[in-house]
């Protein structure tokens, strides 16, 4: 691939990007081989910058831009968690109440069932299967949350450890969330959380499907040709797609489950939704949650393997940290928003890479530079 592709920005940006920041961006591309991505900026008040760089698809040379659709990935599971604690705030939900009095079939072995506030910090004890295989073709009929969740708390050793214990990262206490939310509001979980986030957040070009006439990212897995065979067998029938040199390309699909990693957007609506957060809980006027609990939500008290949790939001490592964040990565994609509460910061940059890239560098620079 012509390595110039990493040097290729596109900004949409109400601010130019502090010095060296293009820069940073295009050496950690280059170094994760990352096709293209989309990074914005913002403090409690506004968007301060937002940029794409390198390209959204290969084959036609599409740049990626600021408004370039991505998987979000379990990025949806801070979604997910505030449309939950708005619940609880209506006196809908109790953190304290055992999962299983909303939604029967989620009762854990004795002693102790999973709680609410369990399944939101990740300490209910659930194991988290290797997610293979969970997606499915756009043009396909989506698999049943419900099924799929019975399915997976019926596995032997579906608990595999004691409720209340360590955290320990599990798909499954996110697909369980889903479950309650539709329980409690007699709604699907996509219109609910529709509902009562995407839509008072302003995200009007994220959901949980590809929007119409907005240009979409193509997710690529970097391997060598001599594997395809076994990575099409690995994906979904119709998944897979061309290869444009060291990358397989991925036809559009969405994630089996949406409540833990099914949404669909671009950066600049994430990007809200962490002003919304670092805010407190309002934007532009309009309150999603109160500030007691989106504070609460930021509190990471729960030791973990491998992050420390809270309820949505992780980091990792023990003790005080400055941010708090959480990822989302899959077949095809890896982003990744983190909050600094303190520096009045919120970053989010959503790529096109299956696998990781190393993005402490250029979230160092934004963090450290100064904003007009």
């Amino acid at each position: 691939m012509d390595s110039s592709v990493f040097d290729e920005a596109s900004s949409t940006s109400p601010a130019a990007a502090p010095a060296g920041v293009d820069e940073a961006v295009a050496a950690m591309m280059r170094a994760g081989r990352v096709p293209g991505l989309s990074l914005a900026v913002i403090d409690h008040e506004r968007l301060l910058y937002a940029g794409g760089f390198g390209v959204a698809d290969l084959r036609d040379r599409v740049k990626a831009t600021p408004r370039t659709v991505y998987l979000w990935f379990s990025m949806t599971k801070m979604v997910t968690a505030t449309a939950v604690m708005g619940l609880v705030e209506a006196g809908r939900i109790g953190l304290d109440v055992p999962a299983a009095d909303y939604v029967d079939f989620l009762a854990g072995p004795e002693p102790g069932h999973p709680t609410v506030d369990q399944l939101l910090t990740h300490t209910a004890g659930l194991s988290n299967p290797l997610p293979l295989r969970w997606v499915h073709a756009a043009q396909d009929e989506p698999p049943s949350a419900e099924d799929m969740l019975r399915s997976l708390t019926r596995r032997r050793r579906a608990y595999r450890y004691p409720a209340g214990g360590t955290a320990r990262y599990s798909n499954v206490g996110y697909l369980a969330l889903g479950q309650i939310i539709e329980a409690v509001t007699g709604t699907s979980m996509e219109t609910y959380v529709r509902q009562a986030v995407l839509e008072p957040v302003g995200m009007a070009g994220t959901g949980f499907a590809y929007p119409p006439g907005v240009p979409a990212a193509v997710g690529y897995v970097r391997a060598p040709r001599v594997a395809d065979p076994v990575l099409r067998r690995m994906l979904p029938r119709g998944v897979a797609g061309p290869r444009t040199g060291p990358f397989l390309g991925l036809r559009p699909f969405y994630v089996d489950g949406p409540a833990y990693g099914g949404l669909v957007g671009d950066v600049v609506d994430a990007a809200r939704f962490l002003r919304m957060h670092l805010a407190d809980g309002q934007i532009d006027g309009r309150r999603v949650l109160s500030a007691d609990t989106t504070r609460a939500m930021r509190v990471v008290e729960h030791p973990g393997k491998p992050f420390h949790h809270g309820i949505g939001w992780s980091r990792p490592g023990p003790g005080a940290q400055e941010w708090v964040e959480h990822f989302g990565a899959g077949a095809g994609f890896w982003n990744v928003m983190r909050l600094y509460p303190d520096r009045d910061l919120g970053i989010v940059v959503m790529a096109n890479s299956t696998t990781s890239y190393d993005f402490d560098p250029v979230f160092s620079l934004l963090a450290r530079a100064t904003w007009s």
